[in-house]
């Protein structure tokens, strides 16, 4: 996956923190993609699942591939969105074990990134990832931090957005979202 498909424009990379490719999470950013404008390159990665557990040892200047390959898809970005669920309370494993590989790289150093947790409830894994993103020194706003509770009463059975106050937020978040 390339983000760079037009030099000029700006990129922003998706990631959802659930692995199903039909998840909540994935649809949103699915819309979210819908409200791009044109002068700016949208792309979902879907990588995750190939992220090998992180390793110290490991964690050099030739880390394993598809952690090398994350690493220049986030040094291509101009920005980053994150949509995740809640598991058990907490942060889902494979993408807090993604971001665990991105300390060492500074990957996300200054880089913009919108947090949009959506759940059931979400408030933990939301708080834990706000902490952890501060941590990587990603820049964080308020503008561009969503936590929608009770996601899917709005989902229809398609796995479309039918709440139009979430469908609103959206919108603003995308609107700040600086590129």
């Amino acid at each position: 996956m390339t983000i760079n498909t037009h030099p000029s424009k700006h990129k922003i990379l998706a990631i959802p923190g659930s692995l199903r490719s039909g998840s909540t999470n994935h649809n949103i950013l699915k819309y979210l993609g819908t409200l791009v404008p044109n002068n700016i390159d949208y792309a979902i990665y879907d990588g995750l699942s190939t992220i090998p557990p992180f390793d110290t040892g490991l964690d050099n200047d030739n880390p394993p591939q598809p952690v090398a390959a994350l690493r220049q898809l986030l040094s291509e970005a101009d920005g980053l969105i994150i949509c995740t669920p809640e598991y058990a309370f907490g942060v889902p494993g494979q993408l807090k074990n993604m971001l665990d590989w991105l300390v060492s790289s500074s990957s996300l150093v200054d880089k913009p990134v919108a947090l949009i947790t959506a759940s059931l409830g979400g408030e933990h894994a939301h708080a834990s990832l706000l902490l952890t993103l501060g941590a990587l020194s990603a820049k964080l706003s308020d503008d561009t931090n969503l936590l929608i509770q009770f996601i899917r009463s709005k989902m229809d059975g398609d796995g479309n957005l039918k709440d139009e106050e979430t469908k609103d937020k959206l919108q603003k978040l995308m609107k700040n979202m600086p590129t």
